[in-house]
């Protein structure tokens, strides 16, 4: 769950250091009330009690993210290794959730770990709960709920075989109104994702 935490927190970070540097500052305060922006929030839950929060216009990212070149995410794009995939056809499953009625695809329940993963009214829901210790408790110590819209998802798989498109599930994702995307809660942090049209967060 840490590689998961560290992974959002490193991309919205990069995202942000990219948006600072390459935009004058006249351009926070050009944006329209009406813009999406996309909201970061990161609580830590230990002594220190820090709160980060990260609020990009979408707008603004999606003229961003084509100038970062780091790693896998080069020109908006997120390529995948064939490793990373390990023989999971990505694009196959994806027209198979597309096309599949809404429902309750995926239930995994045990000892360790409860998964979740459903379809409804154009959103697919992704929910896992992980106990770090299940022998001696049965508290929950991670939960992770992810909401997307099917047409981000589409968007994402756009690109090429082994690609992600970034700044095309951005555009769709801007289009999509006031949505939930990610919480993630456990024993170090709570992470709130969200967009809406408000420049500040709550």
């Amino acid at each position: 769950m840490n590689q998961l935490l560290r992974g959002c927190l490193g991309f919205c970070g990069s995202l942000l250091l990219s948006v600072c540097a390459l935009s004058p500052l006249p351009a926070f305060a050009q944006a329209s009330k009406t813009d999406q922006w996309i909201h970061v929030r990161v609580e830590s839950k230990d002594n220190n009690g820090e709160t980060v929060k990260v609020n990009v216009p979408i707008e603004m990212a999606v003229k961003v993210l084509p100038a970062i070149h780091h790693e896998q995410l080069q020109g908006g794009k997120v390529h995948i290794s064939k490793g990373d995939l390990k023989d999971v056809d990505l694009r196959a499953l994806l027209d198979a959730v597309r096309s599949a009625k809404d429902g309750e695809y995926v239930t995994v329940q045990s000892n360790e770990d409860n998964v979740r993963v459903s379809k409804n009214a154009g959103y697919l829901y992704i929910h896992v709960q992980e106990r770090k210790h299940p022998e001696k408790t049965a508290k929950v110590e991670s939960k992770v709920e992810v909401k997307v819209p099917m047409k981000v998802v589409d968007a994402l798989f756009s690109a090429g075989k082994d690609e992600l498109d970034i700044v095309a599930a951005l555009q769709a994702l801007s289009s999509s109104g006031d949505t939930e995307l990610v919480s993630v809660k456990d024993d170090e942090n709570t992470v709130h994702v969200w967009i809406d049209s408000k420049n500040i967060s709550d």
